[in-house]
Order: C-alpha cells, then structure tokens, then sequence
C-alpha cells in the first residue's frame, strides 16, 4: 500500500472571475517526476491520472494552473484544474522555443497552429506551414482566436508574459485549453531546457524526455568544468544600447551563470538586485566596460553595423580589436533565427559556443552552432 507524504496546499486562481480556491493535494510516495533544475512546474503520478502543476513565474508560492492527465476523460479527477487527455495528438503552440522540444521528443507532427509560424526555423515546420498542414494563429500577443477556435487543439501551449493576462482570460472562456509553457522565466539555461520534461508529460513520454535531458546537462557539466580550469578568465560585456538603454545581464539571470559556467569574469557577476537584466545608461555601461577583452551577444551581425548604430561603440576595447560576437549564424533571410528557438533546449551548444568564443584552444575542433564572430 502507498503512503501519502505530501500534502501541498494550493491558491488557484479560478477558471471564471478572479476569486481564489483552495485546494489540497494528497499524493502518494514515490509519484513525483525528478525535477533537478527547474522550479516552475511538478508533475505528479496518481494512480489513474498525472497532476501537473505550473507555478506562478511572478510567485512561486501560488499555483498558476493545475492539469490532470489522462488516458480516458472518462476517468474521474478532481473539480479543480483542466482535464486533458493524454498523449495528445493536435497542438497549437505560441513560441519558436517550444518546437526544439517536440522535435526531441519526435512529436513535430502533432504541431497544427502556429504564431508567427514564418518566423521558425525548423525545416520540417517551415515544409509543413508552406504545404498547409500548419496554420497560422497570427501573433502571440494577439492570437487568431477564430482560427484556434477551428482548429479545436488538445493543448494550446502558451507562454506567460505578465501577470494579468487579459487574452488568456478570453481563451480561457472560449473553451481553449491553456497549457503553461514557462520555461523562459527560469534563471539558468539547464532549468529552461528540463521543461523538455513538462512538455513530455502530455505525451507519456518522460522517460524519453529525462534521458535526453540527462545527456544535455551531462554534455553541459562536462565542458563547463574544463572551462573552470583555465589560469585566466577574460572579461566580458553583453548586449548592446536600445533606444538609450543597454540592457546588461544581472549576475543571478541566466546569462551571468552562463558567463561563470564559461570561464568568464563579468563585471556584475556577484550582483543579486534582479533576476533578468539591469537598464543602465550608455555611460555606466563605457565606464565599467570599455577595456574589456570580449564583446558577447551584440545586437547587430557585422562590426560596421555596429559602429553605424553607435559611433560611440569605437569607445569600446573589444570593439576596436574585433573581439565580439553575436549569436546570428543560424538566421534566415526572413528574420527566423535558430538561436531564440532551439537553444533553449540546448544549452550545452550555447555554452560550447561561448567557450570557443573565450577560450578557442579549449575546444580545437568545435565549429560553433549559434555565435558568430562580426567581420
């Protein structure tokens, strides 16, 4: 006989109107999916269904949705939550980022609505987009919700972008059923790539999902501790000015632990004010940067273009020495680029990437996936 361990008591924000529900879960020994890395869903094992549970990105403490799975919407669950028959088979999805994870997965198929399908990269969905098979939902912000609506998914996978989301709201109401991708709130790249397991989940594919997971973080462990050993860690800046405001990687965000995981010393990498990026002015940014060695993630594909956006980037060491790089070496003509879809589920590419970057003769043989180095 099991033993019940767990008790978790939930907010959960009901299906209409905004008042709250609480709720208790009992759950029995042994039923938890592993999770190592990611703290924004659990999956839990029932003995005729699987809970699923997406946390609040901007409260961890709350639950923002809860998901029975089941083989037969026959089988009985609990009141609160959506019920979703699993494996599912007709999908509509609203992010690039989660075609990398069906591809693993061999579920690419299931895919029948996109938005902004024209900006992905995956040959396979641009074949299937081209030849019909996928429709268009229009833009994420602004779904075609007739069009949804007719396509009658199983799922619609969704990312949430702010706490009071008035679209989702609607769909809600329309009958769609939501599914919480979430993985673009985590604060490290292997938590965002372990939410291969959440998508798995609706496809009673974990098995699957944990050993090509297990594989990536092996793959990213391993080349991370070679890039530890290095006697010198060159210094680096990120990103580039926007509109008067160069967005800087917080020490805590996901790419400050990148930059650590590879070999490299960043100027705010002890600061903790913010989990994803600091807005400083250009002259903070030339004070605490200018004499850095490498130049990463910059906003434009060649160095001319990057002196033409700014003549002020000249200011800059790395700039002038032609030590930056960007990730476009897998964009296409249309704007699509690889680098925001299947590099989040990657993250041992990224870092390879990065370590070439900083310490080519750490990687002799490597050719990178995603960086480009401006010419």
């Amino acid at each position: 006989m099991k033993h019940l361990f767990y008790v978790l008591a939930i907010l959960l924000l009901c299906a209409c109107g905004n008042k709250t529900k609480n709720e208790t879960f009992e759950l029995a020994e042994g039923s938890k999916l592993g999770v190592h890395h990611a703290k924004g869903f659990d999956v839990f094992y029932e003995e005729n269904y699987k809970t699923v549970i997406v946390y609040n990105p901007w409260n961890a403490e709350e639950i923002q949705q809860v998901y029975f799975l089941v083989a037969d919407k026959a089988i009985e669950t609990p009141t609160y939550g959506v019920k979703v028959v699993v494996p599912v088979t007709n999908i509509a999805i609203s992010s690039s980022t989660h075609v990398e994870f069906l591809n693993l997965l061999g579920e690419l198929s299931t895919i029948k609505g996109a938005c902004t399908p024209h900006l992905i990269c995956n040959a396979s969905v641009r074949s299937c987009y081209a030849d019909g098979k996928i429709q268009s939902l229009g833009d994420a912000h602004n779904v075609n919700l007739e069009q949804l609506l007719h396509l009658n998914p199983d799922v619609y996978f969704v990312a949430s972008y702010n706490q009071q989301d008035e679209q989702a709201k609607r769909l809600q109401q329309s009958g769609v059923n939501l599914v919480y991708n979430n993985e673009w709130t985590e604060s490290s790249l292997l938590a965002r790539a372990e939410w291969i397991k959440f998508i798995a989940a609706f496809y009673d594919k974990e098995s699957v999902a944990d050993s090509i997971f297990s594989q990536i973080e092996r793959d990213y462990l391993s080349v991370s501790a070679i890039a530890q050993s290095v006697d010198q860690r060159p210094t680096v800046l990120a990103g580039g000015n926007f509109k008067g405001t160069w967005y800087m990687p917080s020490g805590s965000s996901y790419m400050g632990k990148l930059f650590a995981d590879a070999g490299a010393d960043y100027f705010y990498k002890n600061d903790t004010t913010t989990s994803t990026s600091l807005a400083l002015n250009f002259e903070t940014v030339l004070n605490n940067f200018h004499d850095v060695d490498v130049w990463l993630n910059a906003p434009t594909t060649t160095l001319d273009a990057l002196m033409q956006m700014d003549s002020r980037h000249n200011l800059f060491r790395s700039a002038r020495e032609g030590r930056v790089y960007g990730f476009y070496l897998r964009t296409l003509p249309d704007g699509a680029n690889d680098f925001w879809e299947s590099a989040v589920a990657r993250p041992d590419l990224v870092l390879k990437d990065i370590i070439w970057a900083l310490h080519p003769h750490l990687l002799p043989n490597y050719q990178p996936t995603y960086i480009l180095k401006l010419q």
